[in-house]
């Protein structure tokens, strides 16, 4: 049976972190640029086998990241970072990026909070002017860090939520303290009109989803793929219409799922859960935007309408303008109606 090519439906990535977005080969040149020793599992060429469902494998996956994200030093790696994942982005059909980054990580090296979120925004910019591709940022907070460093943060995100910010979100183990502990954090930044995306329900089970609508205001959540396991907080995600932004090949690297058949990508879709697709670290996870799709076909049955309402539900979920919404929804209805070839 012919199908539609997933690559070129246009579509909105709207889970993704910053180091996570760099290419193995950037990683290999960048360590070899600044010195910087990287383990066998880094330089391997494949994705490194991880299971983050124990502590053990949580704090692997943790030093892993931290160990590519040392390698960005100075301004030049943060643009070619910028700029490389904005041309990826296009190559997989993406045309709106909602990236998230904590600048308390690059910080130390690149002049402090305010030069390095200044930095990433301006290589946003510059690489969305290049590409064509629209990309906003989304400020991360740390949840193993204290609640007076995300309000920092928030503070942070709303100074520059007319330069490109449009998020605020909550990123590591959601297993590792409670949600409520940075309400006053989400507090500063939805009193600004930016978006609440704190993870919760990947490693965590559904009561940290709820958890994040409860004391967080959540008006997207970061994965969500454990709510499956609750029909009341499903009914609950379709009737308030909160997008999920679920990241399969993720779920299957860190142990959350043992099989990609098993993410419970079609039960939330057909409780009416809204959903974004994301690649979450390729570099750690070994695969993209589109294959997210080209698993949801192959994996879960997913026809090319289904596909296409796939990538709608993105788009809907996005803080992209308005007019980009609706160019967008009308280049996904011209995919879906493409004569197969």
């Amino acid at each position: 049976m012919e199908q539609r090519d997933v690559w070129t439906l246009p579509k909105a990535h709207l889970h993704l972190h910053f180091t996570g977005s760099m290419r193995p080969a950037t990683l290999l040149e960048l360590a070899d640029k600044h010195g910087v020793r990287l383990p066998e599992a880094l330089v391997s060429g494949t994705p490194p086998k991880l299971r983050a469902t124990d502590e053990r494998g949580w704090f692997r996956f943790q030093r892993l990241y931290d160990t590519a994200r040392s390698v960005l030093r100075d301004e030049q790696d943060i643009r070619r970072l910028v700029r490389e994942t904005a041309e990826d982005e296009v190559a997989d059909g993406s045309r709106w990026l909602e990236i998230q980054v904590d600048p308390t990580s690059y910080a130390p090296r690149l002049g402090g909070l305010i030069p390095a979120l200044e930095l990433v925004l301006d290589a946003v910019r510059e690489a969305s002017a290049a590409t064509g591709v629209g990309i906003r940022v989304l400020v991360a907070a740390n949840r193993m860090k204290s609640e007076m460093d995300a309000r920092t943060l928030a503070r942070l995100a709303v100074r520059y939520a007319d330069q490109g910010v449009v998020g605020f979100g909550l990123s590591n183990d959601e297993r590792r303290g409670l949600a409520r502990d940075f309400d006053r954090a989400f507090a500063i930044a939805r009193r600004a009109g930016l978006l609440a995306a704190p993870h919760g329900g990947e490693l965590a089970g559904p009561e940290s989803v709820r958890d994040c609508l409860d004391d967080l205001g959540a008006e997207r959540i970061g994965h969500g793929v454990r709510s499956a396991e609750d029909r009341r907080l499903l009914q609950r995600l379709a009737d308030r219409q909160i997008t999920c932004e679920v990241c399969p090949s993720s779920n299957v690297s860190l142990g959350v799922y043992e099989k990609a058949d098993a993410v419970p990508v079609r039960a939330l879709f057909e409780a009416g859960v809204p959903l974004a697709l994301g690649a979450d670290d390729p570099l750690l996870f070994g695969s993209r935007l589109a294959a997210q799709y080209q698993l949801a076909r192959e994996e879960h049955g997913f026809t090319d309408p289904e596909l296409a309402e796939l990538a709608r539900q993105s788009v809907r979920g996005s803080r992209a303008p308005e007019g980009v919404r609706k160019e967008l929804l009308a280049e996904i209805d011209a995919w879906l109606i493409r004569p197969l070839i």
